[in-house]
């Protein structure tokens, strides 16, 4: 079985597959000041949980937008699963032409959804990852990653305004009954999640007139359930996009 790791900015998620298919999967806090031995024990008490044990687990994929937290799970698989991961860098094989000005500094994890995405959904696409920032990704008709634009996610951009306005509170992040909010809680609920679906049909549109009409959107990502159901411009919702893209890559550079 492989273990698939995903390390964001917010949550690392982790998925164990067998063959084809996701058989687990879990998010846990993406904290620097845990050591190798914590993650390691959180490890082995999620894949007990599942009935799973760790010499059904014979490979690793992993991808890392936190270089130190990357070091922290190398450790992991070595002292707790015995294996070396693959990680998705720069020499990795993904079948993606990537036309960045500057490839190197397109993030892993957003070459893992473009794999995914094309592999699940055919061109063109717009990726839409809705979790520590906003982000979007054009890959045209050729199965070319063009680039893509890079906003404040949901949860950051809440909280700054929590932070900076001294009358205003945290509220729980779901959708309102109504865009006019008549009480605080629904004006800042509709301000949050309104505004951020607004955000994705301004910048869905633009990419669509550079990609074509028929580009299909996919949105994954913490917050892409709560954002998705509020608007028609996204086709598909994939929470694990990540996980299948680090599958797939792991499939083409086994043996290599």
């Amino acid at each position: 079985m492989l273990l698939a790791i995903d390390i964001g900015n917010t949550a690392i998620t982790l998925g164990v597959f067998r063959q084809d298919a996701l058989a687990a999967s879990w998010r846990l806090a993406t904290d620097p000041g845990r050591l190798p031995d914590e993650y390691g024990a959180l490890l082995l008490n999620l894949l007990g949980h599942e009935g799973l044990e760790t010499a059904q687990i014979d490979a690793a994929s992993m991808c890392s937008v936190v270089p130190d937290m990357e070091q922290v799970f190398r450790e992991v698989c070595g002292r707790y699963l015995n294996l070396s991961p693959l990680v998705v860098e720069t020499g990795v094989r993904t079948g993606l032409r990537i036309l960045y000005d500057s490839p190197r500094d397109v993030g892993a994890d957003r070459v893992v959804d473009a794999v995914a995405a094309m592999h699940l959904y055919g061109t063109p696409l717009v990726i839409v990852d809705l979790g520590t920032a906003t982000v979007f990704d054009a890959i045209n008709r050729e199965g070319e990653y063009l680039g893509g634009a890079i906003a404040p996610g949901v949860g950051i951009g809440a909280e700054a305004l929590f932070q900076r306005a001294a009358k205003l509170y945290r509220v729980e992040m779901s959708k309102p009954l109504s865009a006019i909010g008549r009480n605080t809680v629904a004006a800042l609920q509709s301000g949050i999640v309104f505004g951020n679906i607004g955000l994705i049909e301004g910048l869905v549109a633009r990419f669509k007139e550079e990609l074509g009409d028929d580009a299909k959107v996919i949105a994954t990502g913490g917050y892409a359930d709560l954002l998705a159901e509020g608007t028609a411009i996204v086709d598909h919702v994939n929470p694990n996009l990540t996980l299948l893209g680090l599958r797939l890559i792991y499939e083409m550079n086994r043996g290599a």
